[in-house]
């Protein structure tokens, strides 16, 4: 079993940045893939960005960054020249070596000036 725990949403004016956090807890050693969704209201949930046991990274926006701190078993998404299109719901994933898929709760991030 992981669990994940999503922080750092805030209310942020367009162009400012955040970074948001995922701690992990649980049978890390599990853990292949980790990954950053979004969901807005209405819309159906999206791949931010993803990084791989072996460090291997994938952003679906160039303005996004997904790292990770092994040391605290955190992931991060630092989020740069924010838009009101980023507000959405922002959910964290990890998937096990046997493709099993954990999920957190999501923290918020809403873009308005």
């Amino acid at each position: 079993q992981v669990q994940l725990v999503e922080s750092g949403g805030a209310l942020v004016q367009p162009g400012g940045s955040l970074r948001i956090s995922c701690e992990a807890s649980g049978d890390i050693a599990s853990i292949d893939v980790m990954a950053w969704y979004r969901q807005a209201p209405g819309k159906e949930r999206e791949l931010v960005a993803s990084i791989t046991r072996g460090g291997n990274r994938h952003s679906v926006e160039s303005r996004f960054t997904i790292s990770r701190d092994t040391s605290k078993n955190t992931l991060y998404l630092r989020m740069n020249s924010l838009i009101p299109e980023d507000t959405a719901r922002y959910f964290c994933k990890a998937v096990s070596r046997t493709a099993r898929e954990y999920w957190g709760q999501g923290t918020q991030v809403t873009v308005s000036s």
